[in-house]
């Protein structure tokens, strides 16, 4: 991180809310489920489908973790009353991955059912590396009863290759992913293209597996790389989608779209829109790159 970023960073507890939300709103859809639903909506009319996240994370109180499950039922509801092809996504420790892997099973497994009702899709979300291990027996405990329960997997970490491998046989989505998590170097790959790699290893490994895949990037040199995979593999279009973040790189959107690819947009939400702002440029000087580039362009 360079010597502006991290001037930047160390102010942004200080600037007024505001002037934070504003720099916020390009990547987060504001405080209410309507906020979100606007934004789905816009999305939708230019032909891009959504998921929709309740922001928010290392929840440690069971009322809490019910609260959230709550609110997650309310956007299954909504999305699926307007027709939206859109699904939910949430992270395990928003859920009580850190109080009890079986209340976060359980409550996984409420939302999973409210969800399939709705004939909706539910995402198991990736946190750091902490996390894996949990986050993992978790998924597979969901997928014995909920076929439309995915998973998201990080390239960045060496242990992925073998986790794909010792997942169950069955169907299997999977969203792939860089990470955002800065690992240490005893555990992850920290530098830009041995992580690129790994992204393309992993993604052969899961095309082996006739997984449903989701290539969650904003990086060309990736998608040049998968799309002839997939091409190969046989896999059909219905079979692996592009997933963007919502505001993040938006030109490279219509071009995947321009070349027949399905982008799908990330669209976080919720009153800790700024704790959130604040941990994840606080976890990747990246995102904070995007912010400040985008603040000050317009791009």
């Amino acid at each position: 991180m360079g010597l502006f970023e991290r001037a930047v960073l160390a102010t942004l507890p200080y600037v007024p809310t505001p002037v934070m939300r504003r720099l916020a709103s390009r990547y987060i859809a504001g405080e209410k489920l309507e906020d979100a639903l606007a934004r789905i909506a816009g999305l939708q009319s230019a032909g891009h489908p959504a998921i929709i996240d309740v922001l928010g994370e290392d929840v440690r109180d069971e009322a809490h973790c019910r609260e959230v499950v709550d609110a997650y039922k309310r956007c299954a509801e909504a999305v699926s009353d307007k027709r939206y092809d859109c699904y939910v996504s949430v992270k395990p420790t928003h859920v009580g991955l850190k109080l009890s892997e079986d209340l976060c099973f359980a409550l996984y497994s409420e939302l999973a059912e409210h969800c399939r009702a709705r004939g909706l899709f539910l995402r198991v979300e990736m946190e750091d590396a902490p996390t894996t291990d949990g986050t993992l027996r978790v998924f597979e405990r969901l997928r014995k009863a909920f076929p439309n329960v995915g998973i998201v997997l990080q390239s960045r970490l060496f242990r992925t290759p073998d986790d794909i491998r010792a997942l169950a046989p069955g169907p299997l989505h999977v969203r792939m992913v860089k990470g955002i998590y800065l690992e240490p170097a005893a555990i992850a790959h920290t530098q830009p293209q041995p992580i690129r790699d790994a992204y393309v290893a992993c993604t052969k490994l899961l095309l082996e597996r006739s997984a449903c895949i989701s290539f969650a990037t904003h990086d060309e040199q990736i998608a040049d790389a998968v799309i002839p995979l997939v091409e190969k593999s046989g896999l059909p279009r219905e079979g692996y989608e592009f997933q963007v973040l919502l505001g993040v790189r938006e030109a490279l959107w219509s071009q995947w779209k321009a070349r027949g690819q399905r982008v799908r947009v990330y669209v976080p939400f919720g009153p800790e829109w700024r704790p959130y702002s604040l941990r994840r440029m606080r976890k990747n000087p990246q995102v904070l790159k995007h912010v400040i580039k985008a603040t000050l362009t317009g791009g």
